[in-house]
């Protein structure tokens, strides 16, 4: 097993498009206790779940996406699919005491939390960045805010393989049905490796 996480959620990737669910969630179980709010490994364990009909397991990981970034839309569309899946429970005998709806719940602390947020002040200036800090590199690990195959492109003509990976691997997520032609590129990346 790999221990880069990029490359090992691009190898659980495969997994469930294969349809190996139960090998990505034993790889992906390895893996949570080291990056518990990742975003991408919720998404992968909530969509290797609904490969195993695990409905209530697939939503609460996608719950946990949309609370780590509440403007990401993937996740949003994919819990309400999974919601859609779920059997129907039938209708319970009325209680004494009201039956809360934990999605409801949670989305009523979300835009309470929201209701609050005001975006940071820009220190932005019209003076240009100086040449020593545009020249500066970035870590491997510095997230990227806007991947593009025409960044990935770039950064295998610079020699930053595992950047460029990176992107290829945030670009499965965005573009699933460029998935194969993504992996290819990964897997000419591994070979400069």
């Amino acid at each position: 097993m790999t221990c880069d996480p990029h490359l090992l959620f691009a190898e659980v990737s495969l997994d469930i498009k294969r349809g190996e669910f139960k090998s990505a969630i034993g790889k992906l179980t390895d893996m949570e206790r080291w990056f518990p709010e990742s975003y991408v490994l919720h998404l992968l364990f909530a969509r290797a779940s609904r490969g195993m009909r695990l409905y209530d397991q697939a939503a609460r990981h996608l719950g946990h996406c949309c609370r780590i970034a509440p403007a990401n839309q993937v996740a949003w569309q994919e819990l309400i699919e999974i919601k859609s899946l779920q059997p129907l429970a039938p209708e319970p005998e009325p209680e004494p005491t009201p039956v809360t709806d934990l999605v409801a719940e949670e989305f009523e602390r979300l835009s309470i939390a929201l209701s609050g947020f005001s975006p940071p002040c820009s220190s932005e200036s019209s003076d240009p960045t100086p040449i020593m800090e545009q020249k500066q590199p970035f870590s491997d690990d510095t997230a990227i805010a806007v991947p593009t195959e025409s960044l990935a492109n770039l950064f295998i003509a610079q020699g930053a393989y595992k950047k460029a990976i990176r992107v290829f691997t945030s670009l499965m997520l965005i573009n699933p049905s460029r998935a194969d032609h993504y992996q290819e590129s990964i897997d000419q990346v591994l070979e400069k490796l």
